[in-house]
């Protein structure tokens, strides 16, 4: 998975996603809201999470720090799939499972990201960039 173009695809799609969501837990939209009480923690988990998104989707997008930005979207996303099974259902406030999807799509998108740079890890856990 070296094909440099593939690879930024999937840095676009995955960055896309995670700040097309900024402006819904920023503006304190109504669905971000629900979700955000439902799961206890409106409003400081929606800034927070908003926050540690666009955190992710810079360093995604940066060459030198995309395994960093990806293991920070992948947990990221792995919080709000398992929030979705456990707490909120795949469904919420009629939206057809989509906010569901886009999680699972960014969640994939930060795995291949990973993958890709994984020869990176032991560097990361040497706190060398």
């Amino acid at each position: 998975m070296k094909n440099p173009i593939f690879i930024w695809i999937i840095k676009l799609i995955a960055v896309v996603i995670l700040v097309q969501t900024l402006y819904f837990k920023f503006t304190g939209a109504e669905e971000s809201v629900y979700i955000f009480s439902t799961l206890g923690v409106e409003p400081y988990g929606r800034i927070g999470s908003g926050v540690i998104e666009l955190i992710a989707s810079l360093l995604i997008l940066l060459p030198r720090t995309t395994l960093l930005g990806a293991l920070l979207g992948f947990g990221t996303m792995l919080g709000a799939i398992v929030s979705h099974l456990l707490i909120l259902g795949i469904e919420v406030k009629n939206d057809g499972g989509t906010l569901f999807i886009l999680a699972i799509i960014t969640f994939l998108c930060c795995l291949v990201l990973i993958y890709n740079q994984k020869h990176k890890i032991p560097d990361l856990l040497r706190l060398k960039f």
